[in-house]
């Protein structure tokens, strides 16, 4: 079997011994990255994160304004941005955006599929047509980036898929978005092999509590509350979209070279904790 070709020559030079780690391998100077749903949230956090760190960005989103600012906030970082308004649900968005990245920046070095999104109805009340859009909103519209940039990922790179807690355990009334998060985890396990050759890394990150818009809205729907009296998490951190941003910085760059078909559950534990809460008055841990 012929050795896999590494996505930037310069990495293996980078790790020479024990203490060949050197500060600016977290660089990311010269390199092209796509990221969608890109308006706000984890994909705007993101978007910055990696403008900040030295990549040109191209961004995607529905919503116009909000797509404006991150591109405004990435041109103050002193990289180039394009943009494209339009729906990544939508093949002739994800065909735009894949053109106009390749011929404004250049080679894509780093995608980050972070659109999707979701209602809440429990399985019964979800019509046909209603599971196509959750279908086509978490699971297709991803497959689709993917095979639009991998023409244009000529020289190896990073692919983060954003999936969800609700990728690894139930979630009632959100039936078909958990499975579809479920789908997009075990797709890239299998992409992670099929794309080693091609010197391209597939991972995930799979966030819980990272406070973003919309989240209040589905909380009403749901009716869910959390119980004040245990911690939201085991955690003592709060989440945000930059804890999200810096999880997705690591796997795009050459620090996680070595890493590929891996989920990064950015949850502060609620995943490992599989049920178990602390209680807020006594931290006593109870199921």
């Amino acid at each position: 079997m012929s050795p896999v070709e590494p996505s930037h020559p310069e990495s293996p030079e980078r790790f020479p011994g024990p203490s060949g780690l050197a500060p600016d391998i977290v660089l990311l100077g010269g390199r092209v990255a796509v990221v969608t749903g890109a308006a706000q949230g984890i994909g705007a956090a993101t978007a910055m994160a990696l403008a900040r760190f030295g990549a040109d960005v191209a961004v995607v989103d529905k919503e116009p304004t909000g797509l404006d600012h991150t591109v405004a906030a990435v041109q103050s970082s002193g990289r180039r941005c394009v943009s494209v308004v339009g729906d990544v649900r939508d093949p002739e968005v994800v065909a735009k955006l894949m053109e106009v990245t390749s011929t404004q920046l250049g080679t894509i070095d780093i995608l980050v599929n972070n659109a999707g999104g979701g209602f809440w109805a429990p399985f019964r009340g979800i019509s046909t047509k209603g599971e196509a859009a959750l279908i086509a909103e978490n699971f297709t519209q991803v497959t689709s980036c993917i095979r639009g940039a991998l023409p244009h990922m000529v020289r190896g790179g990073s692919i983060i898929n954003v999936t969800s807690i609700e990728a690894h355990r139930a979630g009632p009334g959100f039936g078909i978005y958990s499975a579809m998060k479920a789908a997009v985890e075990n797709l890239s396990k299998t992409l992670a092999l099929e794309l080693a050759a091609d010197g391209i890394r597939v991972n995930c990150v799979a966030p819980d509590m990272i406070p973003t818009p919309g989240d209040a809205g589905l909380i009403a729907d749901s009716g869910a509350m959390l119980d004040e009296s245990y911690d939201a998490t085991p955690s003592t951190q709060a989440g945000s979209p930059d804890a999200a941003a810096a999880a997705i910085l690591f796997l795009a760059g050459d620090m996680s070279g070595f890493i590929t078909g891996a989920t990064l559950h950015l949850d502060g534990g609620t995943f490992a904790a599989s049920g178990w809460r602390r209680r807020s008055d006594t931290g006593a841990w109870t199921l």
